[in-house]
């Protein structure tokens, strides 16, 4: 998937630090629709997954018009639990994967939608 960070996509905008470049909360919540489109094909009629752990390392940063891709590959599955590697690359003006922006892994767990919302509406 790919993502242009814009002024709302920043750390100064999420509230998660001062500066106008792309926010950890913003990239984290990009690795996490890259493990949902990446377990998608997986789910049955009803099914959604959510997740339950994150691990990521935010270790450059990408300035407002930057453009990054995130990758989720499925590392691990058992029953409903998948976890996933996730990896964000900056893209070159030659539509290359540049320097690494963030790296991590993400666990999901398949789960029915409504007996999930039921639990949870009381």
């Amino acid at each position: 998937m790919r993502f242009t960070v814009t002024e709302a996509d920043t750390a100064l905008a999420v509230g998660s630090g001062s500066l106008p470049v792309l926010g950890t909360p913003r990239l984290l919540a990009w690795c996490e629709a890259a493990t949902c489109a990446a377990v998608e094909d997986e789910l049955a009629e009803g099914q959604t997954s959510v997740g339950t752990r994150v691990e990521l390392e935010h270790l450059a940063a990408t300035a407002v018009g930057g453009t990054v891709e995130v990758t989720a590959r499925q590392v691990y599955a058992d029953g409903r639990l998948r976890r996933y590697a996730v990896a964000a690359r900056e893209v070159g003006p030659d539509d290359r994967p540049g320097r690494l922006v963030g790296s991590g892994e993400v666990t999901r767990v398949v789960v029915d939608a409504a007996r999930f919302m039921a639990r949870i509406s009381g």
